[in-house]
């Protein structure tokens, strides 16, 4: 059963101290997918990456992690699993190609691996310089090709592009695709649903230590309807145009005056692009543009965990 998933858990416990951070907590990752898993600060992503990991042990509940007991058996899962945290973990006084040649000598892994991964990551030009001289995102991807110098069969990456811009993320995104393709599971924390949205076969939400939705991004938007958007043309109808969306919709509006917007979560499956307009007309609102699309996953989450704070 377990050799089907590359992580399964059933009913994860933890608590520390007056904190009860997992409260039954069950995941069912199969091998060779990425499992984005979200939730609001204090959630419980952290304490179940690092019990997965072995870094921490359950209360109560069990864990298999690439078919391995973490509590039996935590050296077999370490030795088939990689773990790249938040922040880079490189040394900056070494050159990119000492830091790796370090890593694989100490996994003692060939030398020719730390050459090839240089190279599949891009940094083979600035393999001669120390790492602290590294953007950013150079030093997340030198990180992650020293998780991959033993290719690992789950590889867990916790906030893994957290303040990279968009170019280096995007490198990042490649490699994780990559990754999945050839057969390594993925187990993915982040506070970008962008992130998720490109990334993920399956998203965990995880609320208060459990497991509270999931799905793949298309079924949780499903779960949430449409979203419906309105952009006025003076500020003035803003307030005209919320009453209509809180009447159409039943969901709370969200109103941005500096961009002039007014949204609202559909949940009617059945309300049409058509109707809106109509009552806009009727109700004297001045419209520049009218959308109805489905949500984006930063939507999702915040109708989900129904904490705005969130989203900060």
């Amino acid at each position: 059963m377990t050799t089907t998933y590359g992580v399964l858990s059933e009913g994860l416990e933890k608590r520390f101290a007056d904190v009860h951070a997992l409260r039954g907590l069950d995941l069912a990752v199969p091998e060779g997918t990425v499992c984005g898993v979200l939730g609001p600060n204090g959630a419980g992503k952290t304490t179940a990456v690092r019990i997965l990991a072995t870094l921490v042990a359950p209360d109560a509940g069990s864990a298999f992690v690439a078919g391995h007991d973490v509590i039996r058996d935590p050296a077999g899962v370490r030795r088939r699993i990689a773990v790249t945290g938040q922040y880079a973990s490189v040394d900056g006084d070494l050159t990119g190609a000492e830091n790796l040649r370090l890593f694989a000598k100490l996994l003692r892994a060939p030398r020719a691996r730390a050459e090839e991964l240089l190279e599949q990551f891009g940094l083979t030009a600035a393999a001669g310089r120390p790492a602290r001289t590294y953007s950013g995102g150079m030093r997340r991807r030198l990180d992650l090709a020293a998780s991959l110098l033993v290719p690992p069969r789950v590889l867990f990456l916790d906030e893994p592009t957290t303040g990279l811009d968009p170019h280096s993320r995007n490198g990042i995104w490649d490699s994780v695709r990559g990754l999945a393709s050839q057969g390594t599971t993925v187990l993915l924390t982040t506070q970008y649903l962008e992130e998720a949205d490109q990334l993920a076969d399956e998203v965990v939400l995880i609320d208060e230590g459990r497991a509270a939705h999931r799905g793949t991004p298309a079924e949780l938007k499903a779960k949430i309807g449409s979203y419906a958007e309105v952009v006025v043309g003076h500020a003035s109808g803003l307030r005209q145009a919320a009453a209509v969306l809180d009447q159409l919709t039943g969901s709370p509006p969200v109103l941005d005056e500096e961009r002039l917007t007014v949204g609202a979560v559909a949940a009617d499956q059945s309300l049409a692009l058509p109707r809106i307009v109509r009552e806009l007309d009727a109700a004297g609102v001045l419209v520049v543009d009218v959308a109805l699309r489905r949500p984006t996953l930063d939507e999702v989450f915040l109708r989900l965990t129904d904490r705005k704070e969130a989203a900060a």
